[in-house]
């Protein structure tokens, strides 16, 4: 009898996978535009403040909004279906964002260091109502704007909101230290915000590199635990033998599932009822594409030992 195989995956999936990446391209957009004004009035009210710490920011949003801009299209390229040269879709796409948004922090961040460390042996005080109103301004936008894509379950849309929300508190810090700066007259406040910002932003941007690293790799997605799942296959009735399992996710939300099961059932009935078993072990799992194949237990596989 040749191999049983199986193809599997949760009802109307592509339907809500498109919807999904509908919402975040939506989302996206309206936070690619959010933040592009914003950048030019605060690359305004930067030269205006004399302000180091609403300058570097200025730069660092400027490379957000190249950043969103290609996240968005990544997005909308991501809702395609499959055709013949992505036979999984296009789905891999979106995660790119987020991983494109990380590289774009680091280099901007450490930019950031290398421009501000040096003003804090020579400061020049800054006009801090100034820098107090464009903090308000800054934390009302960016706000907004990353409440908008909260939520969001692909990599790239979390890679976005990681970033506004880092501008968030960002702009939280100016403020506070545009007030220290108004009542006490100290200068090196203002690039020491810069110094703190960049590092916040270093050490995030790094963890979401780390993730969109591993998925690109094929890591095994954080919280699945791959001897677990092959007990829970192990402990279907007549089935005898699990291998060549892999797990690995598309795009940080959609997780993928192979796997070989020995079997000894007698009959297709049999067989039929193993393949159901499976199938709700491993949507069970959190896994929403699973093809599974039968073997018999006295039925050679070259796989078996890969």
């Amino acid at each position: 009898m040749p191999h049983a195989h199986t193809h599997d995956h949760a009802p109307h999936e592509g339907h809500s996978h498109g919807e999904a990446h509908a919402q975040s391209a939506n989302a996206l957009r309206l936070a690619f535009f959010i933040n592009l004004a914003f950048t030019i009035v605060e690359a305004i009210g930067g030269w205006w403040t004399q302000s180091l710490a609403v300058l570097t920011d200025a730069m660092h949003d400027g490379g957000d909004c190249l950043v969103l801009g290609a996240a968005w299209w990544l997005q909308r390229v991501a809702m395609k279906g499959r055709d013949a040269r992505y036979s999984y879709g296009y789905g891999r796409y979106s995660m790119l964002g987020g991983w494109l948004t990380s590289v774009v922090l680091i280099v901007g961040a450490l930019g950031m260091l290398v421009v501000t460390i040096p003003r804090l042996w020579d400061p020049h005080l800054p006009n801090a109502t100034g820098m107090m109103g464009i903090a308000v301004f800054g934390l009302v936008m960016n706000g907004f704007a990353a409440w908008k894509l909260h939520g969001g379950q692909s990599l790239n849309e979390r890679g976005a909101y990681l970033h506004l929300l880092e501008d968030v508190l960002g702009w939280a810090a100016v403020l506070v230290g545009a007030i220290v700066i108004r009542f006490t007259g100290w200068a090196f406040v203002d690039p020491l915000m810069g110094i703190g910002i960049s590092i916040f932003i270093l050490y995030n941007a790094i963890g979401t590199l780390r993730t969109g690293t591993k998925i690109l790799m094929q890591q095994v997605p954080a919280g699945m635990d791959l001897g677990k799942v092959r007990d829970q296959l192990l402990a279907i009735g007549h089935v005898v033998g699990v291998h060549d399992q892999h797990i690995w996710s598309l795009d940080g939300s959609y997780t993928i599932h192979t796997v070989h099961l020995v079997v000894e059932a007698k009959d297709l009935f049999g067989v039929r009822t193993i393949k159901e078993k499976a199938r709700q072990v491993l949507t069970e799992a959190g896994i929403q594409h699973a093809t599974i194949e039968l073997e018999w237990a006295d039925e050679p596989c070259s796989l078996e030992h890969h």
